[in-house]
């Protein structure tokens, strides 16, 4: 068993979900690993991995923080994201295409059992990017919930007289 194995295996140990433990009796698979510390947050939607991979999060848009542009509710945004994972170790679930045309992971975020991705479109934090075939079983869920939030005029929906990312 190599050592990134041990690790691995350790860290699910460590309480993840069921689901997670399941991904992780394999380090890595053919997209990237399933269990990484996060090292820098970019912004809302893209962070940085201890291994150097970057990995842009599945089914979502945050309005931009980089770049020399910040969009409204970019800010809020990149905060959110740096709260809830940096220093942290997060799981990471892939889809069908695992990489975007500039070589970054794309994955579905979670940390402590919560998907970070849902979470930012539910609370107003980002918008619902969707590139098929990626996120195509769960794309009407993130739909209902950028609705409800739009509805309710929730995070960017309620500060920004022009949403970016729409």
């Amino acid at each position: 068993m190599t050592h990134q194995h041990n690790i691995a295996v350790a860290l699910c140990g460590l309480g993840c979900g069921a689901f997670v433990v399941g991904a992780c009796a394999n380090a890595d698979d053919e997209c990237g690993p399933h269990m990484a510390k996060v090292e820098r947050v970019i912004d809302g939607d893209t962070i940085d991995l201890a291994s150097g991979e970057i990995v842009r999060y599945l089914l979502i848009d945050t309005p931009e923080t980089t770049g020399g542009k910040t969009d409204c509710f970019g800010d809020e945004a990149a905060a959110f994201t740096t709260d809830a994972v940096l220093g942290k170790t997060v799981a990471l679930r892939y889809d069908e295409v695992c990489r975007d045309t500039y070589g970054r992971l794309l994955a579905y975020v979670e940390i402590n059992g919560r998907d970070l991705n849902l979470l930012m479109v539910e609370r107003g934090y980002a918008c619902v990017r969707h590139t098929s075939p990626n996120g195509d079983d769960q794309v009407d869920e993130f739909t209902e919930l950028e609705r409800t939030a739009r509805a309710g005029k929730i995070g960017l929906w309620g500060a920004c007289d022009e949403v970016s990312c729409d």
